[in-house]
């Protein structure tokens, strides 16, 4: 499989683009004026302690207070032999934290919508192969890496290094791009991280709250940190100052890497190059369109994603459940591509085709499944339910890209329909007829959008003679251009 990082960067804004075997797959944008704020450290004060919801409220300087629940106050440890799916036990927020306390906590979660930013106190400082928690003494490993000898070198090596060094505490947990990293690497990564470690705790003993202790790389060097792999062909990025100081890192920290990354000078846009543009203005629509024929509809709501998947123009070859299994098997490979695109995330369903064959039901999840691994957040996903639906989750840390790119609509409100003009002159009726129980007029103005008038003066004007008649005075209209289709007022006159 071919992969191509794209970096695009802009006074205003920085663009990055994964792509695979010539298709886009991720999409990520930082802009100057709205930064993401995932992995800071804050110096925070509370300002308000909530016992009924075991959480508190800490201003970290943001617009919006940001929020901390009790179980990401301090860690909550599981006794030895106690299964995983036993519930933990959060101590009560009140004998935690109390009001004017100050507060070293690291973000979590960007603010989405109308939510602050979520915050833990557990912090965690990455680098290229591992993951520094200080005052913790666990060393973790990413599940990805699957060889069980490599396993076995790698927490080896990390141990051994941090026994080589008492006066630091701290735990690890080894990224998936450590596998195979040569011993020199792992040992340079420990030192970078401990005066990095260093450095913030210096900060945090002089600050004053709320101030930001330590801010995370800009994003088109975080992608050299999290992104690249091995099986990484080129990295192209559009921007000769951002270039250099990307093999500057590169240079000093995966230096394994430095004939990949490519400054590109080309009169034609990078993004065009590559088509990225036009995928992502496909991303934001609700209709994915599939070869076949089929579309899926996605919508993104405040509680939920939901996902449908319909046959379209697709009307098979052999029978109808073999049309119906291959426009699911095609649907959950986009499907898996749009989530990552999109960076959707919460509470996600799935509402494929009804399959009355369970071999077909295991073969589109386990395809789901297979396609999930190449995602980089952190997925979960259950099997079939009675009524046909596949519910799973993914770890939703920044906003999703419509979120990023779009606002809700102004004239809908962001409900995705308006009233009808129909509906809208049955209102207008209506207010009419209030009006004129309150109020005594010689006659009434009514203003509103040009549809609405247009079948006020059509195919409604009968019904206005008999209003007319009805309340024994005139009744004028004027268009207002700039009303939408749902504004109207009812002028005395």
């Amino acid at each position: 499989m071919s992969e191509e990082i794209l970096i695009n960067v802009t006074p205003v804004e920085t663009r990055v683009a994964l792509v695979e075997n010539g298709m886009l797959q991720e999409a990520y944008i930082e802009r100057t004026s709205r930064k993401g704020i995932v992995g800071n450290i804050y110096k925070g004060k509370v300002v308000r302690v909530l016992p009924g919801m075991e959480a508190a409220f800490v201003d970290i300087g943001l617009e919006r207070a940001a929020f901390i629940h009790a179980s990401d106050v301090v860690p909550v440890q599981q006794p030895p032999n106690v299964p995983t799916d036993t519930p933990k036990s959060v101590p009560d927020i009140r004998t935690l934290l109390r009001e004017g306390q100050s507060l070293v906590i690291q973000v979590t979660k960007d603010p989405i919508g109308t939510k602050g930013a979520r915050l833990t106190t557990q912090l965690s400082i990455p680098s290229r192969y591992l993951v520094f928690m200080p005052g913790v003494s666990h060393v973790g490993i990413s599940q990805r890496i699957e060889d069980e000898n490599e396993r076995l070198r790698l927490k080896t090596l990390v141990e051994e290094g941090a026994a080589a060094d008492p006066d630091v505490s701290g735990g690890y947990i080894i990224r998936t791009a450590a596998e195979a990293a040569p011993a020199e690497d792992l040992l340079g990564d420990m030192a970078y991280l401990h005066r990095l470690n260093q450095a913030i705790e210096e900060r945090i003993t002089r600050s004053v709250a709320p101030s930001v202790v330590y801010q995370d790389l800009p994003l088109f060097i975080r992608t050299i940190r999290d992104l690249i792999r091995p099986q990484t062909e080129k990295v192209r990025i559009d921007s000769r100052e951002s270039h250099q100081r990307v093999m500057e890192f590169v240079n000093e920290f995966v230096t394994e890497f430095s004939e990949k990354v490519e400054y590109y000078p080309g009169e034609r846009p990078l993004f065009d190059l590559y088509s990225v543009e036009d995928e992502i203005q496909k991303a934001l629509s609700r209709k994915v369109q599939l070869k076949s024929g089929g579309y899926v509809i996605i919508d993104q709501t405040e509680a939920m994603t939901t996902i449908d998947i319909n046959t379209g123009a697709f009307v098979g070859h052999r029978n109808l459940e073999e049309t119906i299994f291959k426009t699911n098997l095609e649907a959950a490979r986009a499907i898996s591509r749009q989530l990552r695109l999109r960076n959707l995330g919460g509470i996600i369903i799935i509402d494929f085709i009804d399959m009355d064959d369970s071999e077909h039901q295991r073969q589109v999840h386990r395809m789901l499944e297979k396609m999930l691994e190449r995602d980089h957040a952190k997925t979960k996903i259950t099997g079939v339910s009675e009524l046909g639906l596949v519910e799973m989750t993914r770890k939703r840390t920044t906003e999703s890209l419509g979120q990023i790119l779009c606002e809700p609509c102004p004239i809908c409100d962001g409900r995705g329909f308006l009233k009808t003009s129909e509906t809208v002159c049955y209102e207008v009726f209506r207010e009419i007829l209030r009006i004129n129980r309150a109020y005594d007029a010689e006659s009434y103005l009514v203003m509103a959008s040009q549809s609405v008038i247009d079948r006020l003066l059509d195919e409604e004007s009968d019904n206005v003679a008999d209003l007319e008649t009805f309340i024994s005075k005139t009744i004028r209209f004027q268009v207002e251009p700039f009303y939408s289709q749902e504004q109207y007022d009812v002028v005395l006159l």
